[in-house]
């Protein structure tokens, strides 16, 4: 390439969450090796970022499902990429991508690149299906793990020579066990009032119920190891029912000493130090989950659920453990194995997963390979 073309991101909204951080990344990637990119969305806490790093951002309201909404988006897309001469538009979400599809009808040349974020519901398939359909209409489609591809070619009619497999990554600079010093850690042990005289459990991700929380107190309850604190750590995001129902479950099974419950944390790396083990117990199958990746990264050893993308990132009593889906006397049974472990054990499996880390799921990885995609569709006729 002699030019290097502008790309144009789209995704509904900048807040908190695995799209937002990849969207993010990527700008960042692009910024730094000179690649002219913006981003566009309805706004939130992360636009910031973006201007901190000199990438312009375009609020339009692009999380809208309305049609007449997205048609108007659809007109206002059409003029930021012929003002701004746009060479490709990268959809992350299905209302982004439908605004972004109709307008390129009316910009020959102009390529458009989606990225398969998730495992979307096909029911009712009649509704569902052609709108989920948008998302495999992209030149070429980048799917975030073997499940989602999988998911992908199970449920529309795409040839498999237009999709590229990108793992979504940790940032191993961030997480990185060697960059965090002791007295960050006691002072996060302080704040959240968590006892270091025992083993800390943590699961981390927002207060939902597919996110496992009930089968891990009930986990808790089933250990022989009774000597542990257990941390949730996330947001409840105004989901107070759920909350309460936990707190219920936590009195009931008598866990009020070994529970705590903690809010959104900003710096998770020094969280992850906090933890002996780090739980993913999601009832229902992650697309990726970078908790794992995260936590791994940290050399925390690392517990998840064997569906979806955990199968992709724990390798079973190599990188980390498996458990069956919902089953809390099978995780607790693991989690009092993995407290028996000599250090030597424990050791071994936290080195491989720094290394499997390090070697596929990072986020220079992924921003390598996604760049490498744009360059593949600047290239194409």
């Amino acid at each position: 390439m002699t030019e290097k073309p502008v790309i144009m991101q789209i995704l509904p909204a900048l807040e908190s969450g695995g799209v937002e951080r990849g969207t993010i990344e990527i700008a960042k990637a692009l910024k730094e090796n000179k690649w002219p990119n913006i981003v566009v969305s309805r706004g939130g806490m992360l636009v910031y970022e973006l201007k901190k790093m000199g990438v312009e951002h375009i609020q339009l309201p692009i999380h809208s499902k309305n049609p007449f909404v997205i048609l108007q988006n659809s007109r206002k897309l059409r003029e930021i990429i012929r003002h701004k001469n746009v060479k490709i538009v990268h959809a992350r979400s299905r209302a982004p991508a439908w605004a972004a599809k109709i307008a390129l009808r009316k910009c020959p040349g102009v390529k458009f690149l989606t990225t398969f974020h998730g495992v979307y519901n096909i029911k009712p398939e009649w509704f569902k299906k052609p709108y989920n359909k948008v998302m495999v209409s992209g030149d070429l489609v980048i799917s975030i793990s073997n499940f989602v591809t999988k998911h992908i070619l199970d449920n529309y009619h795409i040839a498999s020579s237009r999709i590229r497999l990108i793992y979504r990554g940790a940032d191993i600079n961030k997480f990185n066990p060697l960059k965090v010093k002791p007295e960050r850690v006691i002072e996060l042990a302080e704040k959240w009032q968590v006892p270091l005289d025992k083993p800390v459990l943590m699961l981390p991700g927002r207060l939902t119920r597919w996110k496992g929380h009930l089968v891990v107190l009930e986990a808790l309850s089933k250990m022989k190891n009774k000597a542990v604190t257990c941390l949730f750590v996330g947001s409840d995001q105004g989901k107070k029912e759920y909350y309460k129902e936990i707190k219920e479950k936590i009195e009931k099974l008598g866990l009020e000493t070994n529970v705590l419950i903690r809010d959104y944390c900003q710096d998770m790396p020094v969280a992850y130090m906090l933890s002996d083990i780090v739980i993913s117990a999601s009832t229902d199958p992650e697309a990726f989950g970078r908790i794992i990746p995260e936590a791994q990264a940290m050399g925390r050893l690392v517990v998840g659920t064997d569906h979806g993308g955990a199968t992709e990132t724990i390798q079973d009593e190599l990188t980390g453990f498996l458990v069956k889906p919902g089953d809390a006397m099978a995780l607790a049974k693991t989690l009092d194995r993995i407290l028996d472990m000599s250090l030597g054990d424990r050791k071994k499996i936290s080195v491989a997963a720094i290394e499997s880390v390090r070697n596929y799921f990072s986020i220079s990885k992924m921003c390598e390979k996604t760049l490498k995609v744009y360059e593949e569709l600047a290239l194409q006729k």
